[in-house]
C-alpha cells in the first residue's frame, strides 16, 4: 500500500510540473494579455492543485490533509475568476484582442455600453 502512495504522488507531482511547464510557456509564447492569462490562470491552477494534492496523499496527518485540500479547492475557486476580472479590466483599459483572436465578443458589449 506505501508504495501505491508513493507511485500516486509522484505521478500527480509530476503531472502538476507538467502543467506548470504548459502554462510557463504559454505565458512566453502566447500573443496577447488575453492568451497569456488563460494559459497561466488555467494551466497554472491544476499544476498547482494537483501538487497540493500529492500533498495531501503523501502527509498522512489530518491537519496537513485538510490544509492542502482547502487550498487546492481556494485555488480552483479564486484563480479563474480573478483572471476572468482582470481580463475584463484590461479590455476596458484599452488592451484589445490581437488580430487572430476572433471574434471579439465584448466588442459589441462595450459599444452598447452594458459593460
Amino acid at each position: 500500500m506505501e508504495t501505491a502512495i508513493v507511485i500516486a504522488t509522484g505521478l500527480m507531482v509530476l503531472v502538476g510540473a507538467v502543467f506548470a511547464l504548459m502554462a510557463a510557456i504559454g505565458i512566453l509564447r502566447f500573443g496577447d494579455i488575453y492568451m497569456r492569462m488563460h494559459a497561466a490562470s488555467k494551466a497554472g491552477t491544476v499544476g498547482s492543485g494537483l501538487a497540493l494534492l500529492a500533498v495531501a496523499l503523501d502527509a498522512g496527518e489530518l491537519g496537513v490533509v485538510t490544509r492542502a485540500i482547502a487550498g487546492a479547492v481556494f485555488l480552483l475557486l479564486t484563480a479563474p475568476v480573478s483572471a476572468h476580472l482582470l481580463a475584463r479590466a484590461f479590455y476596458k483599459a484599452g488592451y484589445r484582442p490581437a488580430p487572430e483572436t476572433k471574434p471579439d465578443a465584448l466588442a459589441d458589449a462595450v459599444r452598447e455600453g452594458r459593460n
